[in-house]
């Protein structure tokens, strides 16, 4: 069994139940135990409070399962990016960005997206395959167990993949990266980023942390919209927006710059007549350069220029700092270099079933 890959209170009453099964001390669970997220180890032979003899059937019946390490680049900025291969070859990337006392990890949820954004290396992907929860939260786990200087006190599930579209894996991995028993990040330090699949947000809006909710929107334009995000067709936007004025917690709008297609004079009121009756923060994003190509990138002053008209109509708004530029931090891009490369398998699986 996977210890890694099921939620805290579920490993623990395992843990509790197999040191009685092997007639160990019941302090025992209480040294294992912890071992798994709250002060991880890479292996269980590293458990120096432990007997060998412990530490070795531990392995046998619950063998930690750990990425690899494949590529790591380091921005002049302090952004660090990670690309991690799996067991079965498969390889995902995450991001660790610093700003003063926040770290915040960017982390994916699947190998590859379906979605197909225009704008967004990781959809030029397709869809290779759903990550499990243990391979979502490694991603943070790996981080402490490297000792990684500073720890992590934010993740936004914003990398790889379209978490509502591996909703089971992810609604556990929510639980881990939260629960003080397993990573102990608070709630409120935890954002969510969909393109809004409908039943799944839902299901997200039901729980009752306070996870942060980033709505991609990109274009409040129906007909513009479908054509950056083939979701539109399947989930309209209208139709999201009535499920997240269900949320309790404030939303952030998530809204790419591209020259001439959504920061247009017409474009600003239409973002502010969905923004301002939800409260929503609206988070106006540089297309990074290293996103797919063709896509003309709005200029910075002129982004601060559709930000203070935005304000002027009443939405709050942001203008979010580019990072990792110069070591191709867009999401995706270090994945299709190192498949370029040979270093990553680069199959496809075109067979996309949502999991329940």
């Amino acid at each position: 069994m996977n210890l890694l890959d099921v939620v805290p209170g579920q490993a623990e009453k395992v843990v509790s139940d197999w040191v009685a099964e092997q007639g160990l001390p019941r302090y025992r669970a209480t040294q294992i135990f912890p071992r798994l997220w709250q002060r991880p180890v890479e292996e269980w032979s590293a458990c120096t409070d432990l007997p060998k003899d412990v530490t070795g059937i531990l392995d046998r019946n619950f063998h930690i399962t750990r990425p690899t390490l494949a590529e790591l680049a380091e921005s002049s900025d302090g952004t660090v990016k990670y690309l991690w291969t799996l067991p079965d070859g498969a390889a995902i990337e995450s991001v660790v960005m610093r700003d003063g006392d926040r770290r915040t990890a960017c982390i994916s949820s699947q190998v590859g997206c379906a979605y197909g954004c225009a704008f967004c290396a990781t959809g030029k992907m397709g869809f290779i395959r759903n990550l499990s929860p243990w391979e979502i939260t490694a991603q943070v786990r790996e981080l402490i167990v490297r000792n990684d200087p500073g720890g992590i006190n934010n993740v936004v599930l914003m990398g790889m993949g379209e978490p509502l579209h591996n909703w089971t894996a992810v609604d556990t991995a929510l639980t881990i990266l939260n629960d003080p028993r397993g990573l102990g990040i608070g709630a409120r330090k935890i954002t969510v980023s969909t393109v809004g699949i409908v039943p799944k947000l839902r299901k997200l809006a039901e729980r009752p942390e306070q996870f942060r909710l980033a709505l991609s929107v990109h274009s409040a334009d129906a007909e513009q919209r479908r054509k950056l995000m083939p979701v539109e067709g399947s989930f309209p936007l209208k139709e999201v927006l009535r499920v997240v004025q269900g949320f309790s917690r404030r939303v952030t709008f998530e809204y790419v710059m591209i020259s001439g297609v959504n920061d247009r004079p017409k474009d600003i009121p239409l973002l502010a007549e969905i923004a301002r009756p939800i409260g929503a923060l609206v988070n106006l994003i540089p297309l990074h350069p290293g996103g797919p190509q063709g896509l003309p990138a709005t200029r910075l002053p002129d982004i601060h220029r559709f930000a203070a008209n935005l304000s002027q109509l009443g939405v709050s708004v942001t203008v979010r700092r580019s990072r990792g530029v110069d070591i191709n931090a867009a999401c995706g891009q270090l994945w299709s270099d190192a498949a370029r490369s040979g270093k990553v398998t680069a199959e496809q699986n075109s067979d996309v079933q949502e999991q329940e």
